[in-house]
């Protein structure tokens, strides 16, 4: 890139123009690149901190490195042009952030850094934005499961078609169905929060091993700082494997066994939990576009989206958008699942792949969960154009129910032939299925209506009638409550 083009560039970074689902929510702020940088000086700053804390570094140290790691101290462009020699920004950060804390203290610079690898440290940043998305997410999540517990509380005995493989199977009820969507809505969010608690710090040095931390320099600063600065006497060893712990307390993130450097659990099940957020969500939009549509008219969103062509339309906009994230994530996730592949204890280019689809896959998780929020909070719900589907199919949702009301005194193979002939019969001539049925069964077993009155022909086809437990269910799934105790 010429000089030109990074001038270009660095006037026009991304604004989310082609991303509307998650551009001005707050995963985007919290994943931006400053963010990021905010992230990786947090991250060297916890380190010295932690080295202070077990005696191998002194305070002071800590408390310059402390101060130094301000992210609006530092170029996020330059350090990006500069990443790219050693492919990482790491590299070039630290040498700023060395040059920062020389100028207020010289000897506390020599600690920057120290024992740590540039994966230590990205992979502690990338959890801490991890870490910090995560709440905006899981908060969306909760409105959304609260604005669905409203919707399906009143609508618990609303009846509606249920359908399947694209036609009217049996009624159901639409609480129960935005029950469901809630119990989705939950599982997102108890996933999420679960793999929030678990998000681990990264320390290992080059290779895994924290020899690093043990050089003779280190154990000549342990000698130094280690009666007074340690939080307790320290044995051979003994410091550098509790600096893990302290290290992971510095950061707020969870304390790891082993390092990780290719043992990439971590990443593989934050993005499974993202995925299966944006994948649960994309199933809340993909019914809402379709009980959206003209034809069918059962629900609309609040305020929907205009077109540029037909002012007309009231566009479902925000389910779209939740169905495009639901769209992407999957393959977001297969990347940053493909990165467990890696060979050697530091590997190349598998590390390297997992930024870019990370922040991507939280921005569209974060997006669709606040569109998923305000989808559901403003969603129009018409229970009179639902009974208008419901009675446009003639009684044939009932079927099943007649059925069962004719095997006794018919026989099962007998009374669903009949009830075939008279649902094709009614189907083809527009009749109701109770006017067919009666006519059926007058002509071919007249006995049987002494036993199944025409009458309660006409009330067993009613399928508002045939909800079967769908209030008590609703009424079960409304029980459950968010995770609170991760």
């Amino acid at each position: 890139m010429s000089s030109a083009d990074d001038s270009a560039a660095a006037a026009s970074p991304d604004a989310g123009l082609l991303a509307p689902v998650w551009a001005g929510c707050a995963a985007e702020a919290a994943t931006g690149d400053t963010a990021y940088l905010a992230a990786l000086l947090d991250a060297e700053a916890a380190l010295v901190r932690a080295q202070a804390a077990v005696g191998q570094a002194p305070r002071a140290a800590a408390d310059a490195v402390t101060a130094a790691a301000r992210a609006d101290a530092f170029d996020v462009r330059d350090l990006a042009l500069r990443a790219r020699a050693g492919g990482n920004p790491v590299i070039p950060l630290v040498a700023d952030l060395t040059g920062a804390v020389a100028r207020t203290d010289p000897e506390a610079a020599g600690y920057v850094h120290r024992g740590a690898t540039s994966q230590d440290i990205l992979d502690t940043a990338l959890m801490l934005v991890a870490a910090r998305t995560l709440p905006h997410i899981t908060g969306e999540l909760a409105r959304t499961a609260e604005a669905l517990r409203r919707l399906a509380a009143v609508h618990r005995t609303t009846p509606m078609p249920g359908r399947t493989l694209t036609q009217h199977a049996v009624p159901t009820t639409f609480g129960l169905k935005a029950a469901g969507w809630r119990s989705l809505a939950l599982d997102a969010h108890d996933r999420l929060a679960a793999v929030r608690a678990r998000l681990p710090a990264q320390l290992g040095g080059a290779a895994g091993t924290l020899a690093a931390f043990e050089t003779s320099e280190v154990f000549e600063a342990f000698e130094t700082f280690g009666t007074s600065g340690a939080d307790e006497d320290q044995e051979s060893g003994g410091g550098v494997l509790r600096l893990l712990g302290r290290f992971a307390v510095e950061t707020g993130l969870a304390e790891p066994e082993l390092p990780w450097h290719t043992l990439r659990t971590p990443v593989a099940d934050l993005a499974g939990a993202l995925a299966f957020c944006a994948g649960a969500l994309g199933k809340i939009a993909a019914d809402v576009l379709v009980l959206s549509r003209t034809e069918i008219g059962e629900v609309a969103e609040g305020s929907g989206g205009g077109s540029s062509a037909m002012p007309h339309k009231s566009n479902p906009v925000r389910a779209a958008l939740i169905a495009a994230s639901a769209r992407q994530a999957p393959g977001l996730a297969g990347v940053l699942v493909g990165a467990l592949a890696a060979e050697d204890e530091r590997p190349a280019g598998a590390w390297h792949a997992e930024w870019q689809p990370l922040r991507e896959l939280l921005r569209i998780a974060g997006g669709a969960a606040r569109q998923a929020a305000e989808l559901t909070e403003g969603l129009s719900v018409f229970p009179e154009r639902m009974r208008e589907n419901l009675d446009a199919a003639g009684g044939l949702m009932a079927s099943e129910r007649i059925a069962a009301a004719l095997t006794p005194p018919l026989g099962r193979a007998r009374a669903k032939d009949l009830l075939t002939a008279a649902a094709r019969r009614a189907a083809a001539e527009r009749l109701p299925l109770a006017e067919a049925l009666t006519a059926a069964l007058a002509t071919e077993v007249p006995g049987v209506l002494e036993k199944v009155s025409e009458d309660r022909i006409r009330r067993l086809a009613d399928p508002a009638g045939y909800l079967g437990r769908a209030p008590e269910l609703t009424d079960r799934a409304l029980r459950r409550q968010p995770r609170t105790d991760l």
